[in-house]
């Protein structure tokens, strides 16, 4: 007589059996994997969304702006840079551009009824013409300063000094108190990554700055496009070049460091996070080990006549292993939906690009799978070691 044996589709309905005459244990069981599922691909997917928004930065703002400001003295006094910095700093082959903003001692208000003391933090910046193209920063209303406007009473604010004095667009009406003058306000600028003290600033032409604010023509910090290939030899030249008898007293930095460091600590911060995950789904996993154990011990009767009928040990083994592996696919699949969801509003809502990674919901089923197994062995194994005549004794 040929021993009896299980097709796989028969294995995969005795499985599902148990699931569908105790559906809410089994959402309740599934859950608790489903949680720690959606948890790793959400971590996964908005730390690769939000790598992949600062790689678009990267790209489109570049990495080769270099920023030069002044230091300190040997004896602690603020330090400043010569005059003709900048016209020395545009000398050196490899700089494609370089321009410059110094800030002066004025303040700016929204009425001269303002009481001074009340700066709003915001500082007034002569810039020159060519900064915009520069750093990479764009107007989001109005227009920037030309050769006419920077000779005359003329400002454009920074994206958080517009929202701080209250300006929503510039036009010919609105103007602000600046040096106990008024200045019309020309254009608004959208926020600068790469230089985000400008933000906050307001920005005058430096031809006026010199004949009305008595600015001293003294540049603040000045800043570089250099060759992609030729940035860090540039870094290496830039202080001896900018102040040549002081270079000590020259500070260089290279801007798109700060992003590249954002996403290294998103990198760390991911990890972390996506141990909590990992731990979340190890208690799912407890969980799914529960709930088969007590279906064992509440099903002894089905066993015993299912062994009665011609069922052999394996076969019974088969079918626990079998459902608690569908128990853990379904909390995987659902966590990995969740996941996806969760990560595309999120990114959805900081205008980021949506990046799940395949390995991260496909990684995460297989890891539900594994569990599933993992979980399934005490029952299954206990299940099968039940004879008929005990298990049905408890008819």
């Amino acid at each position: 007589m040929a021993p009896s044996r299980l097709l796989p589709r028969d294995i995969a309905r005795v499985g599902a059996a148990g699931l569908r005459t105790r559906p809410l244990r089994a959402v309740l069981a599934a859950l608790g994997i489903a949680i720690g599922i959606a948890a790793m691909v959400c971590v996964v997917g908005i730390a690769s969304s939000s790598r992949a928004h600062i790689d678009q930065q990267l790209a489109q703002l570049g990495t080769n702006l270099l920023k030069v400001s002044p230091g300190e003295t040997v004896l602690g006094d603020q330090a400043h840079l010569p005059i003709d910095a900048v016209a020395m700093v545009g000398r050196i082959p490899e700089v494609r551009s370089a321009t410059a903003t110094a800030k002066t001692d004025a303040h700016v208000y929204r009425s001269e009824h303002v009481p001074p003391a009340q700066t709003g933090s915001i500082a007034v910046l002569a810039a020159r013409t060519d900064l915009l193209d520069t750093v990479h920063a764009r107007v989001a209303r109005g227009t920037w300063l030309n050769s006419a406007t920077a000779a005359y009473p003329a400002v454009v604010l920074g994206s958080t000094a517009a929202k701080r004095l209250g300006i929503a667009a510039p036009t010919p009406e609105v103007k602000v108190w600046l040096n106990r003058q008024w200045f019309t306000v020309v254009g608004v600028l959208n926020e600068v990554p790469l230089a985000p003290e400008l933000d906050n600033a307001a920005l005058i032409g430096w031809q006026v700055a010199v004949s009305q604010l008595r600015f001293d023509g003294y540049p603040t910090t000045i800043y570089t496009r250099t060759r992609d290939d030729a940035v860090v030899s540039v870094q290496a030249i830039l202080a001896r070049t900018a102040n040549p008898e002081h270079p000590n007293e020259v500070k260089t930095s290279r801007p798109s460091d700060a992003l590249a460091a954002k996403e290294a600590t998103d990198t760390t911060l991911s990890g972390l996070l996506l141990g909590l995950g990992a731990v979340a789904l190890l208690v799912g996993g407890v969980g799914v080990a529960n709930t088969m154990v007590i279906s064992v011990l509440e099903r002894r009767s089905e066993i015993g006549l299912r062994r009665a009928l011609g069922a052999t040990r394996e076969h019974i083994r088969l079918q626990f292993l079998t459902e608690s592996q569908l128990l853990s696919a379904l909390g995987g699949v659902g966590g990995a939906l969740i996941g996806i969801v969760v990560t595309s509003g999120y990114a959805g809502y900081q205008d980021w690009p949506t990046v799940v990674p395949a390995w991260a919901t496909g990684g995460g089923v297989l890891a539900t799978l594994l569990i599933g197994g993992c979980a399934g062995i005490y029952p299954a194994w206990r299940a099968a070691r039940l004879s008929p005549t005990e298990a049905l004794g408890t008819l």
